[in-house]
This record gives C-alpha cells, structure tokens and sequence, in this order.
C-alpha cells in the first residue's frame, strides 16, 4: 500500500519544493528511468500522478504506477505512436520520431514541477 499518495497531490499541498528536496525526489524518478531502460522498458507516461509515496513521511520513497503506454525496447527502433500526457511529453513523440529519451524528458518536466510549483 502506498499510504502517501500520488506525487502530484503532495506537489499541490506543498505549493514547490526546496533544490535539495526536489534534487532527493528527481533522484528517485531518474532511478526509475535508469531502471527501466535498463531492463529494457520505456515507460512513456512519466508525470507526478503516476509516482505514488510509499508514506506520508517527507522522505517517502516514490513508486512508478501505470505501465500501461510503455513498451519494451528495440534498440535501433525509432517508435511513431503519440503517447503520454500532453504536459509531460517530449517534442520528439509529437513529431513522431523518439527512443527512450522520452522518458528523460519527461523526468526533467517533472523537475520543473517539483521546483516551480504547478
């Protein structure tokens, strides 16, 4: 059970977040990203409603959710299919030509979220 919540609620309730409490977030969302393209994953849906908190601590660890858009990794494909959340996805998937740096991009949104507020 993840009795904290989703990232996002806690991003509203917390208005923004400090560098070093967002640098301890993004670190964990990151992880997730390396973890994924390392097992050959690419999520494709990366935004703060889908990492929920493990607790309602601070220092929650985050939990990815909703593998449902991702898709396993041919290397040397360039995949064409517009997927994600509008706020979150990278230029690259709207014109149709992307790898898994989507992801990375969308980790970098949620950074700016964490850091600016929504």
């Amino acid at each position: 059970l993840c009795a904290g919540g989703e990232l996002f609620d806690r991003i509203i309730a917390q208005g923004h977040y400090s560098e070093r409490a967002a640098a301890d977030l993004i670190r964990q969302v990151v992880n997730v990203v390396y973890i994924c393209h390392f097992m050959g994953v690419m999520h494709r849906d990366l935004k703060p409603e889908n990492f929920l908190l493990a607790s309602e601590s601070e220092k929650a660890m985050l939990k990815a959710t909703d593998f449902g858009l991702s898709v396993f990794i041919e290397e040397g494909k360039v995949y064409r299919d517009i997927v994600g959340s509008a706020y979150y996805v990278a230029p690259e998937v709207l014109q149709r030509s992307y790898g898994k740096e989507a992801d990375v991009w969308s980790a970098g949104v949620i950074l700016y979220i964490l850091l600016s507020g929504v």
